[in-house]
C-alpha cells in the first residue's frame, strides 16, 4: 500500500484555500508542531485568487484552442478560458503555441483579447497529449521558468494549468525540473496561480500523478487546483459516465486531502474536473448532455473549484452530410444543439 506524503516543512496548501492560517512552525525533526487553521474558500475564477469570492459557485473554465476562433468559444457562462496548448519547439527550449505559431504571435494576442472582452480571464495550458513539453527539452530551472514566463506574460495570463500526460508523467526528472521551476517563478511572480491537469481513474489518480503532486509539495509549489480529467478509462470499464466522474473525484479527493493535508470541505475546494464530450477516444465511453447536467450538479453540491470539457469547438452536432467532421476533434458525434454542453457545464 503506498503512503502519501504530509506536507514538508513550511506547509505546503492548495492556494485556492486561502490558507491564510496554515502554521509554518515546525519542530527539529521538520514536523509541524501547529495545527492547521486554513479556512476554504473556493476560486470561482478559477486563477487562484486568495481573496473573498464574489460567488461560491463553481467555476466554468472550457479549453479552447489558443491559435483559431470559434463562435462556440462564448456558449455558456465562462469565467475562465484554458488556453491549448504551449508545447516546446521541437526539442529546443522554446515555447510555442501547439508547436506551430511563435508565442508572441499577433493573431493569438488578438484572439485572446476577444476571449477576455466579456470579463473572463485566461489561463495558458503547458503540455497535454502531443508534442514536448518544456520541462523535457529545457536543461535547468531556470531556462525552464523563463520559457514558462515568456508564454505567460504573452498571453497576459497570472494562471498555468500543466496537463502531464503519457509519457511525460513518467519522466521522474521533468517532473523535478518542472516543479523546481514553477517553484522559482511563485517566488518572482507572487500572483501565479498554478494547476495541473492529470488522468484519472474509478480508483483515483495513479503512482505517478500522486508522484507527481509530491514532487510539486515537495519543491513548495503553491498548488491552486487538482484538474483530474474524467475520460477514457478503458475498454473494461462501460458504464455511466456520470457516475464514473462522481466516482473518480471522490477517490481523487481523499488523495488530495492526504498528499496536502487538507480538510475534507478543501480537498473538493482543490479539485477541479474535465470531461471529454460526446465521443471519447475509448470506443464505449460516451459522455451525454445529462452526464455533463450530472457533473456540474456534482460540482456545485462539493464545492468544486471549476469544471471544464475538451473542448469547446467540439461542442457542436456532427454534420451527417461533411467528409471532413470527426467527433475526435471537431464535433461531439452525440445529438445536441450547438453549445449545449458549455450551457450544461455552466448551470
Amino acid at each position: 500500500m503506498r503512503s502519501f506524503l504530509k506536507p514538508a516543512a513550511g506547509l505546503v496548501c492548495l492556494v485556492a484555500l486561502a490558507c491564510a492560517g496554515c502554521s509554518a512552525d515546525t519542530d527539529g525533526d521538520g514536523s509541524s508542531s501547529g495545527s492547521s487553521t486554513a479556512q476554504a474558500q473556493p476560486d470561482p475564477g478559477g486563477t487562484g485568487s486568495t481573496g473573498t469570492p464574489e460567488s461560491s459557485s463553481t467555476a466554468y473554465a472550457p479549453y479552447v484552442s489558443a491559435t483559431t476562433a470559434y463562435d462556440l468559444d462564448s456558449a455558456g457562462s465562462a469565467s475562465a478560458y484554458n488556453l491549448a496548448f504551449v508545447i516546446a519547439d521541437g526539442d529546443d527550449c522554446t515555447p510555442t503555441w501547439g508547436g506551430t505559431a511563435a508565442i508572441d504571435d499577433s493573431a493569438v494576442t488578438s484572439r485572446i483579447s476577444a476571449l477576455t472582452d466579456s470579463g473572463a480571464t485566461v489561463r495558458v495550458s503547458f503540455g497535454g497529449a502531443s508534442g514536448t513539453e518544456l520541462a523535457e527539452a529545457c536543461g535547468s530551472a531556470s531556462e525552464l521558468a523563463e520559457a514558462y514566463g515568456q508564454a505567460l506574460d504573452a498571453a497576459g495570463a497570472s494562471a498555468a494549468d500543466f496537463d502531464v500526460e503519457g509519457d511525460a508523467l513518467t519522466d521522474s526528472d521533468s517532473i523535478d525540473l518542472r516543479s523546481e521551476a514553477i517553484a522559482l517563478l511563485q517566488e518572482e511572480r507572487s500572483d501565479l496561480s498554478v494547476s495541473f491537469t492529470l488522468p484519472v481513474m474509478p480508483s483515483g489518480l495513479d503512482d505517478d500523478s500522486v508522484a507527481l503532486l509530491e514532487s510539486a509539495n515537495n519543491h513548495s509549489v503553491q498548488v491552486s487546483t487538482v484538474n483530474i480529467m474524467t475520460m477514457n478509462y478503458g475498454s473494461t470499464y462501460d458504464g455511466d459516465m456520470g457516475d464514473y466522474a462522481e466516482t473518480s473525484a471522490r477517490a481523487a479527493h481523499d488523495q488530495l486531502a492526504d498528499v496536502f493535508g487538507l480538510s475534507d470541505e478543501g480537498a473538493w475546494h482543490g479539485l477541479a474536473l474535465t470531461s471529454m464530450i460526446g465521443e471519447n477516444d475509448v470506443d464505449n465511453e460516451t459522455f451525454t448532455l445529462q452526464d455533463a447536467a450530472q457533473v456540474r450538479q456534482f460540482a456545485e453540491k462539493k464545492g468544486i473549484a471549476w469544471v471544464s470539457m475538451w473542448a469547446s469547438f467540439r461542442d457542436r452536432q456532427c454534420d451527417s452530410d461533411s467528409a471532413t467532421d470527426d467527433a475526435s476533434t471537431d464535433c461531439s458525434g452525440v445529438e445536441q444543439e450547438d453549445g449545449a454542453f458549455a450551457e450544461a457545464f455552466s448551470g
